[in-house]
């Protein structure tokens, strides 16, 4: 492969243009794990154990779906389409399997909403399925962008905190227009969410798939990725013991635990705390909205923040301060109860929760970019490997939680949320703190491996 880089270290426009990719993404993630237990328990009334059950379906899809399409991604040869691009190819792809099922999800059952609740299962899963192979073509080929856009380590440290960037502006999006949607339609700031509420949310999707579709549209117009050709024998070869050489690396599967850990605590808080704010605290369908606004707030600062961060910040220091605020705003849950709490604390706490998530996620993501190093011909492979962890963990964990919801004490949510996410963020920490400064020369000890010269940087300091 060629070694050669795009230099984007100054081009703000390109920068901007890699953020926006994932915004389809993003709008879609951030209501597929705020509102989808919402929706389909509290307004479809599905029991807890089936909404859980039909999120671990879209969760091992994903997970199956993400070492496929990063080990095809890598393998993909550009004499297709030279001008366009290999990654971009399956962002496209995904692209439009997102855009042709997402709208179902978020929508009473077309011809069956009066059937069982188990035929009805068999609907959504279809279109959920199809969802989550699409959301994992363009996650996995979003992520794998970003060693071959700059070979500078800083760099691509800024690149996934632009990239962060725009997935806390696209959550706060969808945070604001859910908050409009429910505000003018309806007494929000007295009632709960319910069974009526189903043409808001269908609304609420319509709307917010419109601007990700903006958004890919734009992205595929300002990014344009190095054309890539390869040699069927020899480029297949050396593809083949890059892959092998990092499955036989124990680093990457610390670095993965890493990677798993900090997902479970963003992503099971992000699902859990709508429900805690509705059965624990019994708020009204405002806290939905404006709760997780205030989390992703947080988000917001801590991506500033790490897109200023020196290089004399090390990648164990920036995960210590995010768990810390973490677990800080988590035994604040555990804790608090009372009316002041209720109706003015919790906004801390959700800042807390936001900053310190989003400080992990990114220094997670950077660990892994640091991983795949120069070896661009594997990136896809190894963040494929990343996200099947991340995506099996978080499906269980919830499918887990719900199956025992049903009939449960009101602390039932405030608890989950507390050791579950708690428990997932110290673990996060000592894998974390138990990385060993590693230099790309032996990452993958390999002696047949070619282009070993190009591929040897300095130690990284995490």
């Amino acid at each position: 492969m060629d070694n050669e880089f795009v230099d984007i270290s100054t081009s703000l426009k390109l920068q901007l243009g890699y953020g926006i990719g994932h915004i389809l993404n993003d709008v879609c993630a951030s209501l597929w794990f705020t509102y989808f237990l919402v929706f389909f328990h509290l307004v479809l009334e599905f029991s807890a154990s089936q909404a859980g059950n039909l999120m671990l379906i879209g969760q091992v899809v994903d997970a199956l779906s993400t070492p496929f399409v990063g080990y095809n991604s890598d393998r993909t040869d550009n004499s297709v389409s030279v001008r366009y691009g290999r990654r971009k190819l399956w962002h496209l792809f995904g692209s439009a399997c997102t855009l042709a099922s997402f709208p179902f999800i978020f929508s009473e059952c077309l011809g069956c909403s009066v059937a069982h609740k188990w035929a009805q299962m068999f609907y959504y899963a279809a279109f959920i399925m199809i969802f989550q192979i699409g959301w994992a073509a363009v996650q996995i080929s979003h992520l794998s962008l970003i060693p071959e856009l700059s070979e500078d380590d800083h760099t691509r440290k800024q690149l996934t905190a632009v990239r962060f960037g725009f997935t806390v502006f696209s959550n706060l999006f969808v945070y604001i227009i859910t908050w409009i949607v429910l505000r003018v339609t309806g007494e929000c700031d007295k009632e709960q969410v319910g069974p009526t509420d189903a043409w808001k949310f269908k609304n609420i999707v319509y709307i917010v798939m419109g601007t990700g579709t903006v958004a890919v549209i734009l992205f595929h117009l300002i990014v344009h990725e190095k054309p890539y050709r390869r040699n069927e024998q020899l480029v297949e070869s050396t593809s083949n013991r890059t892959h092998c050489g990092f499955l036989r690396q124990p680093l990457m599967y610390q670095v993965a635990g890493v990677y798993m850990t900090t997902r479970l605590v963003v992503n099971v808080s992000q699902v859990l705390i709508p429900l805690y704010l509705h059965r624990t605290l019994g708020l009204a369908a405002r806290a939905l909205a404006v709760v997780p606004l205030a989390m992703y707030l947080g988000s917001l600062a801590a991506a500033g923040v790490q897109r200023l961060t020196p290089r004399s910040i090390t990648r164990k220091l920036s995960y210590l301060t995010g768990s810390a605020c973490a677990l800080t705003g988590f035994m604040w849950v555990y804790f608090g109860s009372d009316h002041v709490y209720k109706h003015d604390l919790i906004y801390v706490v959700a800042v807390l929760i936001g900053f310190g998530g989003a400080v992990m996620l990114v220094t997670s993501l950077a660990l892994t970019a640091d991983l795949v190093g120069a070896r661009t011909e594997a990136s896809a492979f190894v963040y494929g490997l990343m996200s099947f962890t991340d995506k099996l963990a978080c499906g269980v964990a919830i499918a887990l939680i719900q199956l025992y919801a049903d009939g449960a004490d009101a602390t039932y949510y405030r608890d989950a949320l507390s050791w579950v996410c708690g428990g997932a963020c110290t673990l996060g920490l000592v894998l974390t703190l138990l990385l060993p400064k590693f230099n790309q020369e032996n990452l993958i000890n390999d002696n047949s491996s070619v282009n070993s010269t190009e591929d040897v940087a300095a130690p990284l300091d995490i």
